[in-house]
């Protein structure tokens, strides 16, 4: 069966990239084992300001001027609410922190965002003396639902194999390529971490970033906004909330550890005072790139492989935008961003040059 598109992966990055294909009409098939599982842990937030510096996201206005019509499109496709704004208020932890806010309020770039003043902390069971700073236009979207509903449309569809991909069984042969009953045109991996074991692409420094997430019970809190500390909590409704996330660079699993759960309730326990229960402990390796930014573009020698990838941990606002671009310069040869693009790694150049050579 011939197809425009074989896809290798179903989060936030391959479910993406493949509403683009469904909205400029491209056939495709979808490959997917559930081996990677981030995107279904993450919180899956979306916030235009880097809490910890008071900077903003990169390329943060055009990212969620995409993201927020393309969630809100998907949901008039399946007749369910995924994104749901919601303020967030950082704890301030000294005047120098509020001094910096009001300076950093001021910025072109985050004035949008960024409201210029303190708000005295009014919320019972919080701890927060100096007040709260307050984040606007930022959100959750709950990306594990969205990505189980589109899953299951995909299936219905017949374009969703729910099975491993085999590297070693792809075939190219005069440009073309094959797997499986398919011949199509243009292969994308989208595996997250998973991309340490694809023998095309693993030249590339994703290095991967282990996450652990908490969800608690607390009856007592009541509370409307996230929070943003030394860990984020978030409401989820009926009185339920998450609670993440730590960040080990050196764990390669997606094992929830003891280890994390102590951390996340030592840093909880510093701001929340009520009861609450652990309800949830969850754990996924998010896709990271040192430099912080997205892996996109075409194998060097491998014409026709693409990678999307290393969406790390703002996939949310980050992947919709990426995956128009992607599409753009796949189908229509619009340049990539130059940030993005993987021809900004060394090894990349090293390939290249070997595939001329010989």
């Amino acid at each position: 069966m011939k197809v425009d598109f074989l896809v290798v992966g179903l989060g936030i990055a391959g479910m993406t990239f493949i509403e683009q294909l469904r909205r400029f009409d491209r056939s495709f098939v979808v490959y997917e084992n559930r081996s990677q599982n981030s995107s279904l842990v993450a919180g899956g937030l979306y916030n235009p300001v880097v809490l910890k510096r008071f900077t903003p996201v990169w390329n943060t206005k055009e990212q969620l001027d995409y993201a927020l019509p393309f969630y809100k499109d998907l949901e008039q496709t399946f007749g369910k609410q995924y994104d749901f704004p919601i303020d967030i208020l950082r704890i301030f932890k000294s005047v120098e922190e509020q001094n910096n806010w009001f300076a950093c309020a001021d910025h072109p770039t985050l004035s949008e965002f960024m409201v210029p003043e303190v708000f005295p902390n009014t919320i019972t069971h919080i701890k927060a003396p100096l007040g709260f700073g307050k984040i606007q236009k930022a959100g959750k979207v709950e990306i594990g639902v969205l990505i189980a509903d589109y899953r299951n449309k995909l299936n219905a569809e017949g374009t969703l194999q729910k099975k491993e991909f085999h590297y070693d069984e792809l075939i190219e042969k005069d440009n073309r390529i094959f797997y499986d009953d398919y011949e199509v045109k243009h292969l994308i991996f989208c595996e997250g971490y998973g991309l340490q074991v694809n023998p095309y692409f693993n030249f590339l420094p994703l290095q991967g970033l282990k996450g652990e997430v908490l969800d608690i019970y607390a009856p007592e809190l009541k509370l409307e906004s996230m929070i943003k500390s030394s860990v984020f909590l978030l409401p989820l409704g009926d009185d339920l909330y998450k609670v993440g996330a730590t960040f080990n660079k050196d764990i390669k699993d997606s094992e929830p550890t003891a280890e994390g759960r102590e951390e996340l309730i030592n840093n909880l326990n510093e701001f929340l005072d009520t009861p609450y229960e652990v309800t949830g402990h969850y754990a996924g390796m998010r896709p990271t790139v040192k430099d912080r930014r997205p892996l996109l573009g075409e194998h060097p020698i491998h014409k026709n492989f693409y990678i999307f990838n290393g969406m790390g941990t703002r996939g949310v606002m980050l992947a919709p935008l990426m995956a128009q671009k992607l599409y753009a310069y796949i189908e229509n040869g619009v340049s990539l961003p130059g940030e993005t693009d993987i021809k900004r790694f060394r090894k990349y150049s090293r390939l290249a040059y070997s595939a001329q050579k010989y």
